[in-house]
C-alpha cells in the first residue's frame, strides 16, 4: 500500500480526494491536514509515503511546510506532490527549491492524479519536459547566483553529461537515443548522479543543474 497524507485547508477538497484515493486498491489515506503546521506534524505522526500538498493554505503555507517535510531526516522517503490552482510557473520553481518531488494543478484528470501518486511514490519526478524546459527558461536565472562547480567534481564527464540533459527536461528514453545508450544505462547514470549530489529525486536534479551553473537558460 502506499500511505498518502493529504493536507489542504478545504475539507470539500480533502473529501473528495479522500474518496479518490480510496477507490484504488494500493492507494490508503493515512492522514489529513488543514494547515502547513497540520501538514508537518501529520506527517512526521504516520510517516507516509507521499503527500499530496496545497500551497495557498492558512498559516504556514504548503511551500514552507514542504521544506519542513523534506528536511526532516525521518521523513526522507516521504515525497511531496504540490498541488494549486495557480498553475503558474512561479510557484512550481518554489516547489522544486523546497523540495517537492512534482507539481500538479487540481482540475488534473483524477486517472492523472492517482498515476502521479504512484509515480512519484517510485522514486520519479512529475515534470513533464515542456513544463521544466518553461520553467527553467523563465525562472532559474532569478533563483540566485550560480555556483559554478556545485559539487560537480563528484560526477563523472558522462554523468555531467547526463545531468545536463535531465536538466533540459530529457526523459531515460531521450537521454538514452541521444548518448546511444541503453535506457537502464541512462537510468543507472541518473540514479548514481543524485546519489552523489544528494538530491532526493529527478526534480531536485533539474534545479542542481541550473543553480551549479552546468546548464544555462536557453540552452534548451
Amino acid at each position: 500500500m502506499i500511505r498518502v497524507v493529504l493536507a489542504d485547508d478545504q475539507a470539500l477538497v480533502r473529501a473528495g480526494f479522500r474518496a479518490l484515493l480510496g477507490s484504488a486498491p494500493d492507494l490508503e489515506v493515512v492522514g489529513e491536514a488543514e494547515d502547513g503546521d497540520a501538514a508537518v506534524r501529520v506527517c512526521r505522526d504516520t510517516l507516509p509515503d507521499v503527500v499530496l500538498m496545497d500551497i495557498r493554505m492558512p498559516g504556514r503555507d504548503g511551500l514552507e511546510a514542504t521544506r519542513d517535510i523534506t528536511a526532516d531526516p525521518r521523513l526522507a522517503a516521504t515525497r511531496v506532490v504540490v498541488l494549486t490552482t495557480f498553475a503558474e510557473d512561479a510557484y512550481i520553481f518554489d516547489a522544486l527549491r523546497a523540495g517537492a518531488s512534482g507539481f500538479l494543478v487540481k482540475d488534473t484528470d483524477p486517472a492523472e492524479l492517482l498515476r502521479a501518486v504512484r509515480v512519484v511514490h517510485g522514486g520519479e519526478a512529475l515534470l513533464s519536459p515542456a513544463v521544466t524546459r518553461r520553467l527553467v527558461a523563465e525562472f532559474a536565472q532569478r533563483s540566485r547566483p550560480a555556483a559554478p562547480g556545485h559539487r560537480l567534481d563528484l560526477l563523472t564527464d558522462r554523468e555531467r553529461e547526463v545531468l545536463a540533459l535531465v536538466a533540459t527536461g530529457l526523459s531515460n528514453d531521450e537521454i538514452a537515443a541521444k548518448l546511444v545508450v541503453s535506457p537502464a544505462t541512462a537510468k543507472t547514470h541518473v540514479s548514481r548522479s543524485m546519489v552523489k549530489l544528494g538530491a532526493r529525486d529527478r526534480a531536485q536534479l533539474v534545479v542542481l543543474g541550473y543553480e551549479s551553473g552546468l546548464v544555462k537558460p536557453g540552452w534548451l
